[in-house]
């Protein structure tokens, strides 16, 4: 299967200030969020992009503009619906500090499966949209361009946090664990096996040594793991004589 490249957003205003911005309109990236997009496009300028998908939410159109911005070939990129952020309800637009003073907020922290936010979404709904969405992309990229494509998804932290989790095999109650920085790569690749994650919260990491010679992540004969850990992606082949 190909190999996806999640990406955070840039950081926003609302980031800065400790503010859940949810799906509030108009949240854009600050100056250190358009210094971060800009920074993680030049990162990814070697890398040959098959297709960039993105949350509808501005925050995201933004970074995946400028991952796009200046490279030699255009890359198909679409909106995705079910990327969007999570639907905190009446959560969205008040503090942490304020709301880490709610009873529901030690659930979202313990029990995340358990979490319905009031007049919003549950996160398991959450988590399912977000996985279902990365999934058939996926599949889709595979089948038009081979299996070792290489695709982008733009979304948001708790959003690829619970892809994360998903690709780890561990239960969605685990995800508050994994950290997903503004402007961050994770990288997982699917098999008909099982997924691996080849990479998870990079903001410095080459991004192009990970695919030479236009080889996906990981790339390997087979979907087994390989005992003892295999050579790895980077491993250079000993020179002859």
């Amino acid at each position: 299967m190909a190999t996806v490249l999640l990406v955070r957003h840039g950081r926003t205003a609302a980031n800065s200030s400790g503010i859940l911005a949810g799906r509030s309109p108009g949240v854009e990236l600050d100056e250190v969020g358009r210094a971060q997009v800009g920074t993680l496009g030049e990162r990814l300028a070697p890398v040959p992009l098959a297709r960039l998908v993105s949350s509808p939410l501005q925050r995201c159109r933004q970074t995946a503009h400028a991952l796009l911005a200046g490279r030699a070939v255009p890359v198909p990129n679409s909106i995705e619906s079910r990327l969007t952020e999570c639907g905190y309800g009446d959560w969205t637009g008040r503090t942490l500090k304020e709301l880490a003073k709610e009873s529901l907020w030690q659930t979202v922290q313990q029990q995340p499966s358990a979490v319905r936010f009031p007049g919003g979404e549950a996160m398991t709904e959450m988590a399912a949209r977000a996985v279902g969405a990365v999934r058939a992309w996926d599949a889709d990229v595979t089948a038009e361009h081979g299996e070792n494509a290489v695709w982008v998804a733009v979304s948001h932290g708790d959003v690829i946090k619970a892809i994360l989790a998903d690709a780890l095999g561990t239960h969605l109650d685990t995800f508050q664990r994994i950290l997903v920085n503004p402007a961050s790569v994770s990288v997982i690749r699917y098999t008909a096996a099982r997924p691996y994650v080849v990479t998870m919260n990079s903001t410095g990491a080459d991004l192009a040594g990970m695919f030479p010679a236009g080889r996906s992540a990981a790339d390997q004969t087979t979907d087994d793991a390989p005992v003892g850990g295999g050579l790895g992606a980077q491993e250079p082949t000993a020179g002859k004589g």
